[in-house]
């Protein structure tokens, strides 16, 4: 089924090569849709493309990137739908669209971490929480660049991400410590900065991202540390929440749609306002400018 083959491809690709949940997202959405169905009018297709996002965001990978990407990628795609009269010919319109959608998105990484480099000083200690490919992007570009500095990485459970990202990070000469989650106070007054991705930036400013990254940037906010985001811009989502409340369940606990009180949420909301700055392939933002320029 259509559920069953994006789900496991999901899984493989975003746990074991470099792209992201949502990147391999909208490429199944141009893959499965644009270029495979036979739709035969404009309504056709949107309703196939819309019950393959559905399919989608079942999955139990970062639905967060995954739901705001394909939004994005539909919304993108389809705003050049009323100028052609021919469908065929609106069709040839929306794949090439899409593999345009698809290479910018495949490019935000660099363009993020070319962006944050100046604010890595040489001899710097950095923590980092989950396992985020834009944040490996950016370390080992650091690395590349001959400056000194050493990673303190959260353990990230309940996955256990913090230890693929040491080994990761090994991989490119770079020193880690992987420490307790509850560790993350002790710590804090050895860093100079903190760097965490994001499953979605909501349009507060504010952040959806792995479970443990709200607790870090109030401590980040105290000790007044730098607390740094970085995010493509396709993880954009127009959700405003105001608490932990207000994120929906099935971002929370993506197999569980009706979760027990002892069922543990994935995911975490961190407001703007212990944000620094936003590192998009937009620019550098505040959250508050983040919110104003993608909404």
């Amino acid at each position: 089924t259509v559920m069953a083959t994006v789900s496991e491809e999901i899984k493989v690709d975003g746990d074991g090569h470099g792209h992201s949940q949502g990147n391999h997202s909208i490429d199944d959405l141009l893959n499965m849709n644009l270029n495979s169905y036979d739709a035969e009018t404009l309504s056709e297709l949107r309703e196939k493309i819309n019950g393959t996002i559905d399919c989608l965001t079942k999955t139990d990978k970062a639905v967060t990137s995954v739901a705001s990407g394909c939004e994005l990628f539909l919304r993108f795609i389809t705003l050049t739908s009323l100028d052609q009269p021919d469908f065929q010919q609106c069709r040839i319109v929306l794949v090439n669209r899409g593999q345009l959608f698809l290479k910018e998105v495949s490019q935000s990484r660099v363009k993020i971490s070319k962006l944050c480099i100046p604010f890595i000083s040489d001899g710097a200690t950095i923590l980092v929480h989950a396992r985020s490919r834009v944040v490996i992007q950016l370390l080992k570009d650091v690395a590349a660049t001959k400056k000194r500095f050493s990673v303190f990485a959260t353990e990230s459970r309940p996955d256990f991400s913090g230890t693929e990202l040491q080994q990761s990070l090994s991989d490119y000469g770079i020193p880690t410590t992987v420490i307790l989650d509850a560790a993350v106070g002790y710590i804090m007054e050895k860093v100079d900065l903190i760097l965490v991705g994001a499953e979605g930036v909501v349009e507060s400013g504010g952040i959806i991202n792995k479970i443990g990254t709200y607790q870090m940037a109030v401590m980040a906010k105290y000790c007044n540390k730098p607390f740094y985001v970085l995010v493509e811009s396709f993880k954009f989502v127009r959700l405003y929440p105001l608490n932990q409340h207000d994120v929906p369940n099935e971002w929370k606990y993506p197999t569980c749609p009706n979760p027990a009180p002892s069922e543990h949420p994935l995911v975490d909301y961190t407001p703007p306002h212990f944000i620094t700055l936003l590192f998009t392939d937009l620019g550098v933002l505040t959250p508050s400018a983040g919110s104003l320029l993608l909404f």
